[in-house]
């Protein structure tokens, strides 16, 4: 049996995850309600997005649904049982998956590091041109407008002199 998920989305009472999703072998639109056990605002959502997409009996329902879409699903579960709006949830979940440029990430522990790359690598691969693309073009040569003058560095003069 091959199922194709179409909407996924998180119910607020009872804390559950929502799967519209469609029957290829009966050509029907069913819906699963998935309950979100053991949750609270102080828990991880990333390991109980893992967690439910691996579990054996939503595995089947859940490959086509990406494990961030989970992930974003229990943080707004998490936001609602902190008490937050799901405004207010849905903005501190947008600010958590930008990258600031002027931020030090020097500064930052292991796991945010780890978290700041995967979002950048997704980025990338989300902008990236492959061969395949209708508008990849093999080489690119782009000049840059220079405002002013270049000033020549001396090491540079010298060594050109010499050779």
């Amino acid at each position: 049996m091959t199922y194709v998920a179409k909407k996924c989305g998180v119910c607020f009472q009872p804390p559950s995850i929502i799967l519209i999703y469609k029957d290829d072998s009966k050509d029907k639109t069913r819906q699963r309600i998935m309950p979100v056990r053991n949750f609270s605002k102080f828990s991880d959502c990333s390991m109980a997005a893992e967690q439910l997409k691996n579990n054996p009996r939503h595995k089947v329902y859940l490959e086509g649904v990406s494990l961030h879409q989970l992930q974003k699903l229990y943080s707004l579960l998490k936001g609602h049982l902190g008490g937050e709006s799901l405004a207010e949830s849905l903005e501190k979940f947008q600010q958590e998956e930008t990258i600031d440029p002027e931020e030090d990430m020097n500064k930052l522990d292991d796991k945010e590091l780890a978290k700041r790359k995967s979002i950048m690598d997704e980025l990338f691969e989300k902008n990236r041109k492959k061969k395949d693309d209708p508008d990849f073009i093999y080489d690119i040569e782009v000049e840059f407008p220079q405002d002013e003058q270049l000033e020549s560095c001396g090491w540079d003069a010298e060594s050109g002199e010499e050779i």
